[in-house]
């Protein structure tokens, strides 16, 4: 498991630039308007959205990254079981990738998502679950209400 921290940024350019030389790493994927870093030392999923209309720096969501869908699935059980609202378990295309994930919204409005990439997508938005809004306004372009990680 690792940590990801997902920020909005106001020049993706000058953001990749910057936290590649800080971790020395490259993205692992650039797409308009996103990039996210695999970071083994320390281990952090790092990932920018280019959103002008945001506060540069601002957290975007937080989250976990898993590496098994039965990790979700427990942890989901875990969060819930203590009485924690969740989005549920969905199935997801979304932010590049093929997601398995449940959302759930810290006192202070911070979204945390917990998830496990199963593989890389060519969409950014595809197939996303819009039901939940707890999640909705997490990490997608300005004007559309899916969410994503």
């Amino acid at each position: 498991m690792r940590l990801q921290l997902a920020l909005n940024v106001a020049d993706l350019d000058e953001a990749v630039e910057f936290y590649s030389l800080m971790f020395d790493t490259q993205p692992y994927k650039i797409k308009p308007g996103y990039a996210n870093w695999e970071i083994a030392n320390p281990p952090l999923k790092l990932v920018v959205f280019e959103r002008p209309d945001a506060e540069p720096g601002s957290i975007n969501h937080l989250g976990v990254e898993t590496e098994t869908a039965t990790e979700v699935v427990a942890a989901e059980s875990r969060i819930a079981d203590a009485g924690l609202a969740t989005s549920g378990i969905d199935d997801t295309i979304c932010c590049f990738a093929e997601k398995v994930e449940t959302w759930v919204q810290g006192p202070e409005g911070h979204k945390w998502e917990w998830y496990v990439k199963q593989a890389d997508h060519d969409s950014q938005l595809e197939n996303v679950i819009v039901s939940h809004e707890e999640t909705a306004g997490c990490c997608q372009p300005a004007g559309t209400t899916a969410c994503c990680g």
